[in-house]
């Protein structure tokens, strides 16, 4: 179970607020509509802004930081709050939520309403934030990102690539569809493992994620014992099966009991080194880049506004 890290309460006056229009199917702008209602009745000052893509969104946020803020909000989902860390991590600004996404791995992690708005409003307002630890990437040409949920690599990134190829249908059943031609054309995928510098595993696997948390693709408890918390990250390997194996995988994630299963094996370290050929690491749902990929867990690297008991 994870636990959880130091808290300490602060006090909020201004923020600086960020919404992805796209997010929750175009329900983020009418939630960040009711969050800043509900901002201004407390007497908090908020300054919005908003990007025209993720690059602009990043050097907006920059900017702010720079400016000063009591915290900086994000409404929408994962995707947008992958754009924060990357700005936050490592400062004493902490990371405010108003769930507004589709996956909202990371509301789900920290307990925080995914359908008020408001009392998410109140969260921030109130301004007890926790000390947790995220992920960090580096890929072989040089890009690093900071991730708060599950890198992913393997089967479920296959499915991202194919996903952001297609442009129809829209949606969920995009991605449904990517889902079943990737299973049609499942095959064995060779992956090294290097564990902090010394354990090396080398294996034909279906997929591998390292989780700084327990969830992704909206509540799938990929790594269910992960702690956001002891410096740590929780790596799960599913060996290469058959697709009847796979179709009875998939079910047992949403409860997290998929680790009782014979083909799939947990570990625990530090950092990894993951290394397949042709394959994309995805972390909180966005393309970071080709493997190799050196990942590490880089404690106590980020404040998060959260409820005060939870």
């Amino acid at each position: 179970m994870t636990q959880e890290g130091e808290r300490r309460q602060r006090e909020i006056r201004r923020i600086t607020l960020l919404a992805n229009p796209a997010a929750g199917h175009g329900n983020a702008p009418h939630a960040a509509s009711r969050a800043v209602t509900r901002f201004q009745q407390l007497g908090i000052d908020v300054h919005a802004i908003v990007g025209i893509d993720s690059t602009h969104a990043l050097a907006l946020a920059r900017e702010a930081l720079e400016l000063g803020t009591d915290a900086f909000v994000v409404v929408g989902g994962d995707g947008v709050i992958s754009i924060a860390l990357q700005v936050l991590a490592g400062t004493d600004v902490p990371l405010g939520i108003i769930p507004a996404g589709t996956g909202n791995d990371h509301a789900r992690e920290y307990h925080l309403p995914t359908n008020d708005p408001e009392a998410a409003a109140g969260i921030v307002a109130d301004g007890w934030t926790e000390h947790v630890d995220l992920g960090r990437i580096r890929t072989q040409d040089g890009t690093e990102r900071w991730f708060g949920t599950v890198m992913a690599s393997g089967f479920d990134s296959l499915v991202s690539d194919r996903t952001n190829r297609m442009r129809w249908p829209h949606g969920r059943m995009r991605y449904n569809i990517a889902i079943v031609a990737e299973f049609l054309n499942l095959k064995p995928l060779p992956f090294r493992l290097v564990l902090d510098d010394k354990e090396v595993i080398e294996q034909d696997v279906t997929l591998v994620a390292v989780g700084n948390t327990r969830s992704y693709g909206g509540g799938m408890l990929i790594c269910p014992d992960a702690d956001r918390t002891d410096g740590l990250l929780d790596i799960t390997v599913v060996a290469s099966g058959s697709r009847t194996r796979l179709i009875r995988f998939f079910p047992t994630v949403f409860r997290g009991t998929h680790i009782e299963r014979d083909e799939v094996s947990t570990y625990r370290a530090r950092s990894i080194t993951v290394d397949s050929p042709g394959i994309n690491a995805y972390a909180d749902g966005e393309r970071v880049g080709r493997l190799p990929a050196e990942v590490e867990s880089v404690p106590r690297a980020l404040h998060v506004l959260v409820p005060h008991s939870s």
